[in-house]
């Protein structure tokens, strides 16, 4: 039955809300809104392009084999195919930062299909950016066995794709045009490329999911907000799956620059790529730009049982906070990133000793790193300095995937439930001083019985959100 019947019904058969009735009680003032009971949410679909590769299989079994995404990029990942050749040299020569976790590409197994997911002529509004979010949300529907075939089922559907940036390369070959005077061959299509929200939009169309379409951008949270808001849709009752994550193309040139001038990228490992991404190490000295994209498929725990669908995990807490201190450093005390881990236990009703894994943001920058260790530290208090949590950064093995960050983390999250394996910080050699022997990133996957994780993002402005998810078996 429609939304629109299911309404028409109702009104029909209540008597409060007959003409009469209504009259009589337009002058008093109006009641409490319906009792609420909150949803519970469950993953049973999952999605991933990555820097380790085309799929959740293989990424997750290269990052938990201690794989790394990351490389030297060359001037043709610049994306700069409308300059001449002596600007693209000369801007690739500029940059401090010569390394980045590139999505691998191809048609053979483990690479993502830039011809079927970019290339093809029903495609050319899609930029990189929505084809990873495509490729993902497609694995994580089959994954699900999810198809909405009937119009309710279709209502009852949502998208919720972040990402960070959107597609620069698009606005850089724009303004290329414009200062060549070139404007009349501009795309019709540029605009639809650059739009964030374009990503849930064409999943939403594909499918013909008629639920919530929504996108948040809140840099390197967006992937953790879109999927906690996704959860929240569904407990309100706002839609009873919805496909849920975060997307990122930012590898061309002007991001580069813009990172690099903001002095976030790592500039001393252009030689050993491999070895430059260092969460928690002494020798971190900057991120490493990352690309893909992580997307959950989110359902309200008795419908994915009705159905008998796969249960990953629960989404148990979803915790959110402001630092409200600087645009781009988080304060000394770790007061946001406490808050939003505080408020994502509080929310799942678990103590934090309940908590076996914590996947960290971690992204290898000096101060941030330390501060999310304090963090940690004070939030789980002697459960952290027991040696009874693990603790891990994945960004080791794929860089900083910016907006696709938290989505693709949260799914390690998920996994490391799911098959009860913590996984490794690639490059940590000499750890910070910050760690004590019984408080120490893993440096090894470690198979362990995980039931329940909490995966951290925090992101430019200062907005921070944690995830917690828990086992339901």
């Amino acid at each position: 039955m429609s939304m629109a019947n299911r309404l028409r019904r109702y009104l029909s058969s209540s008597p409060s809300y007959s003409l009469l009735n209504l009259r009589r009680l337009s002058t008093k003032p109006f009641g409490p809104p319906p009792p609420f009971t909150p949803r519970r949410v469950v993953v049973t679909g999952l999605g991933m392009v990555t820097p380790l590769g085309c799929g959740v299989e293989t990424t997750w079994s290269r990052l938990v084999e201690g794989k790394c995404g990351i490389r030297a990029i060359t001037p043709e990942d610049l994306k700069m195919s409308s300059f001449d050749q002596e600007t693209v040299l000369y801007t690739f020569d500029q940059l401090t930062s010569k390394v980045a976790a590139v999505v691998p590409c191809g048609d053979g197994a483990g690479e993502f299909n830039e011809e079927l997911w970019l290339n093809s002529k029903d495609h050319r509004s899609i930029s990189r950016f929505i084809g990873y979010a495509l490729c993902a949300a497609e694995e994580a529907l089959k994954d699900a066995k999810w198809v909405a075939s009937e119009q309710e089922q279709k209502e009852r559907t949502g998208v919720s794709i972040g990402g960070g940036i959107g597609s620069i390369a698009d606005v850089l070959d724009a303004s290329q045009m414009i200062s060549e005077k070139r404007i009349r061959r501009l795309s019709p299509y540029f605009v639809p490329r650059i739009l964030i929200n374009m990503a849930s939009g064409h999943v939403s169309i594909k499918y013909g999911f008629q639920g919530p379409n929504h996108a948040a951008v809140t840099a390197c949270a967006t992937g953790t907000h879109s999927i906690g808001d996704a959860t929240r849709m569904i407990q309100f009752g706002d839609a009873d799956v919805m496909v849920a994550g975060g997307t990122e193309s930012s590898i061309d040139a002007l991001s580069i620059a813009g990172f690099c001038k903001s002095r976030a990228l790592t500039t001393k490992h252009n030689s050993v790529p491999e070895e430059s991404s260092r969460p928690f190490d002494t020798g971190r000295d900057g991120f490493v730009i990352g690309e893909g994209a992580g997307v959950l498929v989110l359902e309200e725990l008795e419908h994915a049982k009705e159905r008998g669908a796969k249960i990953y995990a629960e989404v148990r807490g979803y915790g959110m906070s402001g630092d409200a201190y600087h645009i781009t450093q988080p304060h000394t005390d770790g007061r946001g990133a406490t808050l939003a881990m505080t408020q994502a236990l509080r929310q799942s009703g678990l103590h934090p000793n309940q908590v076996d894994y914590v996947n960290a943001h971690a992204t290898s920058t000096p101060l941030g790193d330390a501060v999310e260790a304090s963090a940690i530290r004070t939030v789980f208090s002697e459960h952290a300095t027991s040696g009874a949590l693990a603790l891990s950064s994945t960004k080791g093995a794929v860089g900083h995937l910016l907006g696709a960050a938290g989505a693709v983390e949260a799914i390690f999250t998920v996994l490391a439930i799911y098959h009860g394996i913590a996984p490794l910080t690639l490059n940590l050699t000499q750890p910070d001083p910050i760690f004590t022997d019984n408080f120490m990133p893993l440096t090894a996957s470690k198979k362990m019985s995980i039931r329940a994780a909490l995966s951290n993002s925090f992101g430019f402005g200062g907005t921070n959100a944690s995830l917690l998810f828990a086992s339901v078996l």
